[in-house]
């Protein structure tokens, strides 16, 4: 059980990648979040709640037994937050590309106060900067994409 923990909070391998784990990783999450985007706004909320409470866990495990804290192979808090950033949007290709480069910006850049959050130990300090972090993707692409694409396609 252990080691499957571990192997799902290493992306299946993805976050052994040699560069930019972290955004090699997020690309397990694009067809959770299409799976998700198929059920519908409720559903896929529902699920994308049910995956976040999942990575707590496993990266708990993952760090345990990597003994580092934040270990770079350890992405199932990038790819399994994903999804919580395309709620109530269109499943469409750039919508899915705004959303990847939306989430992985701001998880890098960690706006407050996602940043303070990560000085918390084990799976918790792991995952929840990239909740909230994802959460302030969710509306930055729900503006982009309701609001900002609307008005430049119809100057176009």
């Amino acid at each position: 059980m252990k080691r499957l923990a571990i192997l799902a909070a290493t992306g299946f391998g993805l976050g052994n990648s040699p560069v930019a784990s972290g955004t090699v990783g997020t690309l397990l999450g694009i067809p959770i979040a299409v799976g998700l985007m198929m059920l519908g706004p409720l559903w896929h909320a529902v699920g994308a709640v049910i995956l976040v409470l999942l990575a707590f866990p496993l990266c708990d495990v993952a760090e345990k037994e990597f003994g580092t804290k934040d270990d770079g192979r350890i992405v199932a808090d990038e790819y399994l937050t994903f999804p919580l950033c395309m709620i109530g949007l269109p499943l469409v290709p750039w919508v899915l590309c705004v959303g990847f480069l939306t989430h992985r910006v701001l998880d890098i850049i960690k706006p407050p106060p996602a940043r303070g959050w990560q000085r918390f130990t084990g799976g918790f300090g792991i995952v929840i900067d990239d909740v909230v972090s994802s959460l302030y993707a969710l509306g930055l692409n729900l503006l982009l994409v309701h609001y900002v694409a609307p008005c430049v396609l119809n100057a176009w």
